[in-house]
């Protein structure tokens, strides 16, 4: 009988509950069409919202001049090899956590997040200390003309100076939506985008009391939009707003765990 009401709800109420996000639902118990209608809606918002970031850096930074927009486009190809990786660390999570959630073994689930996110760190604590003391010579690789290092470097180096944030969004929000809380992923990054749609043309140009950063400013604001959703992870992580709670003991490395996540992040890849 629930089964059929279920099926029975109409579009926008299904758009309406996937947007809201319930921690307490529980998705074997309803239909297989409206458990994918409701997760599905807000991962497919998630996405459009990571790929923001750098749709607004390219906007405000077009008003600056070729050297700069350069600097954007040659920055954000490098980037992107720290996103496949952070992509199938992500598959991993997710797999994994999810499959604890299903056994209804939030504990392990748990420790499985806080595998992932100190195997995350580390990766990315490595990526971001390479990326920013290379950043004039991996602009040169890619092709830049002196003007656009001396233009963008600044740039370059804070935004692969934080690669730790853009892994921690990453693999948080995996954590999220191997729990079923997805909806929870996508309010993460509305937030961080909200902040760096504020602060880059504020930085950028110098607006009332900030200080004018040119191509710079919009490094930072994204950076700072990126660490402002860390930030709201972490403390729904703590504080136990998902199905999913992570404290310090789940902060250990542990070798077991490590061999199969990488084992998943070799499938996820």
């Amino acid at each position: 009988m629930r089964k059929g009401i279920e099926e029975n709800y109409g579009l926008w109420r299904s758009v309406a509950d996937a947007l809201r996000g319930d921690v307490h639902r529980d998705f074997t118990s309803v239909s297989i069409g409206r458990a994918i209608t409701l997760l599905a809606i807000p991962m497919v918002l998630e996405m459009m919202m990571e790929s923001l970031f750098a749709v607004v850096d390219m906007f405000w930074v077009a008003h600056l001049g070729s050297d700069a927009m350069a600097t954007i486009g040659l920055t954000e190809a490098v980037e992107t090899l720290l996103y496949g990786v952070a992509m199938g660390l992500s598959v991993a999570t997710t797999a994994m956590v999810s499959r604890r959630i299903g056994e209804h073994d939030a504990e392990r689930a748990a420790d499985a997040a806080g595998q992932s996110i100190v195997l995350g760190m580390i990766v990315a604590a490595l990526a971001s200390i390479a990326g920013s003391w290379f950043a004039p010579d991996v602009l040169r690789l890619m092709g830049a003309t002196g003007g656009i290092v001396r233009t963008g470097v600044g740039y370059t180096r804070v935004i692969y100076g934080a690669s730790v944030p853009v892994m921690l969004l990453f693999l948080i929000n995996a954590v999220f939506r191997g729990a079923g809380d997805a909806a929870l992923a996508m309010r993460v990054l509305w937030i961080g985008n909200l902040v760096n749609l504020i602060l880059n043309p504020l930085l950028i140009f110098g607006v009332g009391p900030f200080p004018r950063l040119g191509v710079l400013g919009s490094g930072v604001g994204t950076t700072i939009g990126r660490s402002t959703g860390v930030a709201v992870q972490i403390w729904l992580l703590v504080r136990g707003s998902s199905r999913v709670k992570v404290g310090l003991r789940h902060l250990h490395l542990r070798a077991a765990a490590m061999w199969k996540l990488w084992g998943w992040w070799r499938w996820g890849l």
